[in-house]
């Protein structure tokens, strides 16, 4: 028995979904990594910490 790894999901991703859903996955990591990364803004800073530590990233 062979165990799936990360590649071959991504392979069967690739497949399956269609070039704008693609870019629609892209794009909704890239914001969201954005928004993890770059706000700052206090209120909306506490919120993201929140969900990081929400969603399992450590992130200090």
């Amino acid at each position: 028995m062979t165990a799936e790894t990360i590649h071959d999901r991504l392979g069967t991703a690739r497949d399956d979904l269609t070039t704008a859903q693609l870019l629609t996955v892209f794009a909704f990591v890239a914001a969201s990594t954005f928004a993890l990364l770059f706000v700052q803004e206090p209120l909306v800073h506490d919120s993201m910490h929140n969900f990081r530590h929400a969603v399992g990233v450590v992130c200090h």
